[in-house]
C-alpha cells in the first residue's frame, strides 16, 4: 500500500512541479495550440495555448511507477514494463503529430492513414509481446481470466487487444476536446484500476494475477501524473494534453484492462469514452444513411455547448458522469468477487 501511495505521490508532484516549466518552454518557442474551424466560437479563443502536455504526463507517471518500487520489495514484471513501454511508444507517435500540427501552423499533423498506421504497428507489438513475453492469458475476460472464460486463442486474443488499445486511444482523443476533460476522467479510470489491482494481488489464489501489483503502480502513477497536470490543464487551461497526452492515457487504460484480464469491463469503467466515441460513430451513419444530423455537433460535449452550456459545466457533468461509470465498473468487479470468494 505504502508502494502504490509513493508511486501516486511522485508522480503527481513530478506533473504539478514541472508542467509550468514545460509552459514557459513551449510558450518561449510559439510552440501553442491551432483550433480547427468547425469547432464552437468560444474554442478560438484558446488558439496559442501552449499544447503537447501529455510530455509532462508520460514522464510522471513514469517516474511515479519506477519510484513506486525504490526501498520496496515489489519487483518489476514484463507486464508492468510492457505497459509503461506502450504507453511511452503512443506518447512519442502522439508528440509526432502534435509537432507537426505546430510546424504546418494548423490544427492538422498526420493524416489520419499516417496515425492509424502508426496506432496499429504499436497495438500489434504490445499484443505479440503480450502473449510470447508477458503470457498473458488469451480467454476473453470481464473481471477475470475465468469469466466468461471463452479461449480466443492466440491469434483471436492478439485481434482482441489491437482493436482495444486503438479504440482507447483514439476514443480519449475524442474526449480532449474541453479544458481538463479528459484529464479528469481519465483519473477516475485510474483509480478503480489501481484499487483492482491491488485486490488482486491481495488474492491471488483467486485471480492468479502475478503482476496484478506492478500493474497497479502503473495505474496509481496515471492517477498522480493525471492529476498534477490537471492543475493547470483545468478550465482556463493554461496548457493542454494534445495528442501526446490523450493517445498515451487511452493506450495505457487499455493495455492496463487487457492486462489485467478487464477486457470487457474496460467499457463499463471508461464508459465515458465510450460514448464520446459512440456519439461519433451514431453521427457519421445518421448523416450518410438518412443525411440528419443526431448532435449538433460532435464528439457529444460540443452538442451540449452548442445548446448554451458553460464549458465548466460541461466539464463537471462530464467528470460525474466518468466517476460514476469508473466506479460502477468497481462495483461490478467487487460483486463478482464477493460471489467467487464464497466458492474458493
Amino acid at each position: 500500500m505504502l508502494s502504490l501511495m509513493e508511486s501516486g505521490g511522485v508522480g503527481f508532484l513530478c506533473a504539478l512541479l514541472l508542467t509550468p516549466v514545460w509552459i514557459r518552454f513551449l510558450s518561449a518557442r510559439s510552440l501553442g495550440q491551432r483550433i480547427r474551424e468547425e469547432v464552437p466560437a468560444t474554442h478560438h479563443l484558446k488558439a496559442g495555448t501552449p499544447t503537447m502536455g501529455g510530455v509532462i504526463i508520460v514522464f510522471s507517471a513514469v517516474a511515479g511507477y519506477l519510484m513506486g518500487h525504490v526501498g520496496t520489495s515489489i519487483v518489476f514484471t514484463s507486464a508492468g514494463i510492457l505497459a509503461v513501454c506502450v504507453t511511452i511508444a503512443s506518447g512519442l507517435l502522439g508528440f509526432f503529430d502534435d509537432y507537426l500540427g505546430i510546424r504546418n501552423a494548423r490544427n492538422l499533423g498526420l493524416n489520419k492513414r499516417g496515425k492509424l498506421v502508426g496506432q496499429l504497428v504499436i497495438a500489434g507489438v504490445f499484443a505479440v509481446l503480450s502473449i510470447t513475453w508477458v503470457h498473458t492469458s488469451t480467454n476473453l475476460s470481464f473481471t477475470r481470466a475465468t469469466l466468461p472464460g471463452w479461449n480466443l486463442t492466440a491469434v483471436g486474443w492478439m485481434l482482441l487487444a489491437v482493436l482495444v488499445i486503438v479504440a482507447t486511444s483514439n476514443a480519449v482523443n475524442l474526449t480532449d476536446g474541453l479544458d481538463g476533460l479528459a484529464a479528469g476522467s481519465a483519473t477516475f479510470c485510474f483509480g478503480v484500476l489501481a484499487i483492482i489491482g491491488y485486490w488482486q494481488f491481495r488474492h491471488f489464489n483467486i485471480y492468479h494475477l502475478g503482476s496484478a501489483l506492478d500493474l497497479g503502480l502503473v495505474a496509481v502513477g496515471l492517477v498522480g501524473a493525471c492529476l498534477g497536470f490537471l492543475w493547470w490543464n483545468a478550465a482556463p487551461a493554461r496548457i493542454m494534453m494534445g495528442d501526446t497526452g490523450s493517445l498515451s492515457v487511452g493506450t495505457g487504460l487499455g493495455a492496463l484492462c487487457l492486462l489485467m484480464n478487464l477486457d470487457l469491463l474496460l467499457v463499463v469503467i471508461g464508459g465515458l469514452f465510450v460514448a464520446e466515441t459512440a456519439s461519433v460513430i451514431l453521427q457519421v451513419v445518421s448523416f450518410r444513411l438518412f443525411g440528419r444530423r443526431v448532435f449538433r455537433m460532435a464528439p457529444f460535449h460540443h452538442h451540449f455547448e452548442l445548446r448554451g452550456w458553460p464549458e465548466i459545466t460541461v466539464i463537471i457533468r462530464f467528470w460525474i458522469l466518468a466517476g460514476l461509470l469508473a466506479m460502477l465498473g468497481l462495483g461490478i468487479f467487487y460483486g463478482d468477487f464477493l460471489k467467487i470468494a464464497k466458492v474458493v
